[in-house]
């Protein structure tokens, strides 16, 4: 299970958690403009924007999780499991596997408005990388900083829903998490006033009490209502450094703990890594379950002309500052 969001302020801002039980040793892949794409049905797109982001390597072979392209547009892919429905492949359309979604999406649009053109034509076709990694069961956030979209690929096709919440977690599909927000709709961040009864004398006893009935359970939908309040309520200045920092406060209302999401075998679902892209400027910062630090990698102190693929193993030890 994971949860992804955007931010703006002077800059616009992308990223996610990953939350599963085990890691497939993920680390940053800078992916520059002429490092050659094998698409399955889709031959070999030999030049593309270049694009930052997290991903498993089989093979040579970037899996991206989420990332940034250099025009800075986003994308995610999150789990939808028992909804994801993906298509034989179909004459006419542009036939995409799931595992080369990010990169068929971020190597050819600048924008979402472009990437709802691509949209048209796919088909998100049951292709799997390899019998070792069988096809993931996902939908998937585009952003950039004027809008959002979510793409999920179902029974009935491929449904493109308008994002304005900017945040998307897992099941149930958006369309219902979105309607599901109107039962939260009374909350603030304010103090409440008393409307239960004018005849009673009732009155605050703790701050933070216009956010009570906010959910604070780890399922899916809770953590969509809970990331979304942060989010939409969410204050801080514009500078690099505060713009980040909110970023990874956001998303840590909704950091799981190991031991708090039992999936059976003496296994639990915790929070890997948590992502936050600058997307205005290529920088894809990140932190995981053990290292707290923000460590950052910036697509622009590469050759982006390469053809070759630019890797960062994850700092995964906690790193901790004795100041005495």
């Amino acid at each position: 299970m994971c949860t992804a969001a955007t931010y703006k302020t002077k800059d616009f801002y992308f990223g996610r958690t990953l939350d599963y039980e085990f890691s497939y040793g993920e680390e940053i892949v800078i992916s520059p403009r002429n490092f050659p794409v094998s698409f399955r049905h889709m031959g070999e797109m030999k030049h593309h924007y270049a694009l930052i982001g997290m991903a498993h390597l089989a093979g040579g072979t970037p899996l991206f999780y989420d990332a940034i392209n250099e025009k800075g547009l986003g994308m995610a892919g999150l789990n939808f499991v028992g909804n994801a429905d993906y298509k034989e492949f179909t004459p006419g359309k542009d036939n995409v596997a799931p595992y080369e979604f990010i990169p068929w999406i971020l190597g050819q649009c600048a924008s979402v408005k472009e990437a709802r053109l691509l949209l048209d034509k796919i088909s998100l076709v049951n292709t799997p990388f390899s019998d070792q990694l069988p096809l993931a069961q996902l939908h998937w956030m585009i952003a950039d900083k004027e809008e959002a979209i979510t793409v999920e690929s179902v029974k009935e096709g491929l449904k493109v829903y308008d994002n304005p919440a900017g945040v998307m977690t897992n099941n149930p599909p958006f369309d219902q998490q979105m309607h599901n927000l109107s039962n939260f709709m009374n909350l603030s961040p304010k103090s409440p006033e008393n409307r239960f009864s004018s005849k009673l004398p009732l009155s605050c006893y703790s701050r933070g009490m216009g956010a009570l009935g906010l959910p604070g359970d780890l399922s899916s939908q809770s953590r969509f209502v809970r990331v979304a309040f942060v989010k939409m309520n969410s204050v801080s200045g514009d500078s690099e450094w505060e713009s980040v920092s909110q970023f990874f406060h956001i998303l840590g209302s909704v950091d799981q703990q190991k031991g708090c999401c039992d999936v059976g075998d003496e296994k639990y679902e915790y929070t890997i890594y948590t992502s936050c892209c600058n997307a205005s400027k290529g920088i894809y910062y990140y932190t995981t379950y053990d290292n707290h630090q923000i460590n950052g990698v910036d697509m622009h102190r590469e050759n982006l002309d390469s053809e070759t693929l630019f890797r960062y193993p994850l700092i995964l030890g906690e790193q901790i500052h004795i100041q005495n």
